[in-house]
């Protein structure tokens, strides 16, 4: 199930969203190493580890990490993934906030999910790199502001594949409950996974929460 277009305000020009998603292309493709050697070194330069937060609290950098680790991504198809999804639902959220708006929300969702991901594995030393936290709490606002947004999803099944619409708010409970069942699951620590549930789900609360207070009218400022 993948989705592949919303129903986005019509005359409204969402640059903030394509700017970010150009700035993840362009770390990707342009700044980040391509060796396995040398990707491994860059992840821990700039993506955030939660232990380094929890065991140097007071050491600058691991703060600084929770940023840029938002515009780093570990594959091709982890940046396209994120980068579907921004395409997708960010330009109605920024539509409802306002551009510059749209761009402070957009960084402190991606610290909220940041701060819940340390929180519940605190003790890891493994890198958390990419932008689907910060997605995340675009995915919450849209629930919010737009639920009832047709969402056209890609079906695959078996070698059929079918194109339907269906109202975001099925579409993106069903997501949060994906989060959920796999954030619960991979607490056992025999089933530790390379994924950062709880960021995804500490981002989408985030977002959910915050989206009212960064509303502003008219919609175009």
């Amino acid at each position: 199930m993948i989705p592949i277009s919303d129903e986005s305000q019509k005359g409204f020009f969402p640059y903030v969203n394509y700017l970010l998603i150009a700035a993840n292309i362009a770390v990707y493709f342009f700044i980040q190493p391509s060796n396995i050697e040398a990707i491994g070194t860059f992840f821990n330069q700039f993506g955030l580890i939660p232990s380094q937060i929890t065991q140097s609290p007071l050491e600058m950098s691991g703060y600084v990490k929770i940023i840029t680790s938002m515009f780093v991504h570990g594959g091709l198809g982890h940046l396209a993934g994120n980068m579907l999804y921004l395409w997708i639902f960010g330009d109605n959220i920024e539509y409802a906030i306002g551009h510059k708006r749209y761009l402070i929300f957009y960084l402190m969702v991606g610290v909220g999910a940041a701060v819940l991901q340390v929180a519940t594995n605190p003790n890891s030393t493994i890198p958390m790199v990419g932008a689907s936290g910060a997605i995340s709490g675009v995915l919450g606002a849209y629930l919010l502001k737009y639920p009832k947004n047709k969402v056209s999803i890609l079906f695959f099944f078996i070698i059929i594949i079918r194109i339907v619409k269906i109202k975001a708010v099925y579409v993106l409970l069903f997501w949060l409950l994906f989060q959920l069942y796999n954030g619960y699951i991979h607490m056992i620590p025999s089933t530790e996974s390379g994924v950062a549930w709880f960021a995804h789900i500490g981002g989408f609360a985030a977002g959910f929460i915050l989206v009212k207070l960064f509303e502003i009218y008219p919609k175009y400022k």
